[in-house]
């Protein structure tokens, strides 16, 4: 496992890091989710993601159920405030929202902090200024180390950074957005001007596009799967994408490795990537998710033009 600093901060996260989106109190409990955290940070990851809108807070629960057994010290937690529950301010980025739903998550997780502490989307009732300030204050008040956005535009995250010097307050330290080989736009390109200016980290999501780039759906669309449960998320192109898939396991199985750890290693190689959030329901998802170090190690430049003839075939974005 390689640790990589977040951004310009001191802080460093294990390259690999394990999510609780979908899977903690939906397809995993407690006795998996102990197992799971247990072998994940046996393996050398030491960050761990969580969200107050998981399971509606059940995920934080779950997780904060295992963390007693660590030292705090050796992990990094993070959590994002948005969406807390249906009243008119249970959910946004109100300085009442973020500072109640930031307490109402420690509490969940059993934490006097979390390392990171997201916006876990923008909030167009509530002006960047106020929620800067709110950040600004739970950083200083001890409830997180670092602050950062995600799913932001960079528009709106400069707005952030520029409102931030202004009042002198923290600006924010990272953002985590979706990437993988489907969605790259964002990242590569609309962020560019922010690695440089604000050397800002990132802690990715989705890098299988919701198990499209595991393979999962090459022979259709399984009965239990993401996208039978939630059939608005399943792409326009996903016949098209399927081939491409079919294509990048052929170059997986050449290296050694899955399709799966492959999509996974390709994230890695992006400078500006600090951690890729993995997820994972049992221990043999996890090993193979694990796997992609091993994967990362093979990319050498051929291979890269590999993928991205694959890729070209129909534009990545």
């Amino acid at each position: 496992m390689h640790y990589n600093n977040l951004g310009k901060a001191g802080l460093k996260l294990s390259e690999l890091s394990f999510g609780s989106w979908v899977t903690f109190a939906n397809q995993v409990d407690f006795t998996e989710a102990k197992k799971l955290m247990h072998l994940a940070f046996d393996h050398g990851i030491n960050f761990f993601d969580n969200a107050e809108a998981y399971a509606h807070g059940g995920a934080e629960t779950l997780m904060g159920k295992v963390l007693k057994d660590f030292r705090r010290e050796a992990l990094v937690i993070s959590t994002k405030i948005f969406w807390g529950g249906e009243g008119p301010n249970d959910k946004g980025l109100s300085r009442k929202h973020l500072i109640e739903g930031t307490k109402n998550s420690l509490k969940r997780l059993q934490l006097d902090y979390v390392d990171l502490l997201f916006c876990h989307r923008p909030d167009a009732d509530t002006p960047i200024e106020e929620t800067v300030l709110a950040m600004d204050a739970l950083v200083r008040g001890g409830q997180a180390f670092y602050w950062g956005t995600s799913e932001w535009s960079a528009i709106q995250i400069e707005s952030a950074y520029q409102i931030a010097e202004k009042l002198h307050c923290i600006p924010p330290s990272m953002e985590q957005p979706r990437y993988n080989l489907f969605y790259r736009e964002r990242l590569e390109k609309e962020y560019s001007p922010l690695f440089k200016k604000h050397q800002m980290g990132t802690t990715i999501w989705s890098p299988l596009a919701s198990g499209v780039l595991s393979g999962k759906y090459n022979q259709g669309i399984p009965k239990d799967s993401r996208f039978a449960k939630e059939p608005h998320l399943i792409p326009e192109n996903l016949n098209k994408q399927v081939e491409q898939v079919k294509e990048l396991a052929k170059l997986a199985l050449e290296l050694g490795g899955t399709v799966a750890q492959l999509a996974i290693a390709w994230c890695l190689q992006n400078p500006h990537v600090s951690s890729v959030i993995t997820g994972a329901s049992h221990i043999a998802q996890l090993m193979e998710n694990l796997g992609a170090l091993q994967v990362k190690t093979k990319l050498t430049p051929e291979v890269m033009k590999a993928i991205h003839k694959i890729m070209s075939k129909e534009a990545a974005y």
